[in-house]
């Protein structure tokens, strides 16, 4: 007796009869993922190198910039000054406000 089409579409199809694969990132311990850095492709380590060194000197250099020029405002100053000054300079444009 052959399997008519309406029984045919309820089996599991060979691909569902297939045990489940591991997944790559379940419960990895650190050395674990440390051994997983080999099979990083060889080509790609200078990139990551060039990577590295170029947002290492970017961090430098933002953070020396605004350690060393001292004419960046990186906190708010005389509050009150600047309160009169805005307050003067919206009252000018206003007129009648």
């Amino acid at each position: 007796m052959h399997a008519t089409r309406s029984l045919m579409m309820f089996r599991p199809t060979m691909r569902m009869m297939r045990p489940v694969p591991k997944e790559e990132q379940a419960a990895h311990t650190i050395s674990q993922r440390l051994r997983r850095l080999r099979k990083i492709p060889p080509e790609l380590l200078p990139l990551g190198v060039v990577v590295g060194f170029a947002l290492t000197a970017a961090i430098y250099s933002s953070i020396r910039h605004f350690l060393v020029d001292k004419t960046i405002r990186v906190k708010r100053q005389n509050r009150a000054a600047d309160n009169a000054a805005e307050h003067a300079a919206h009252g000018a444009s206003s007129d009648g406000h």
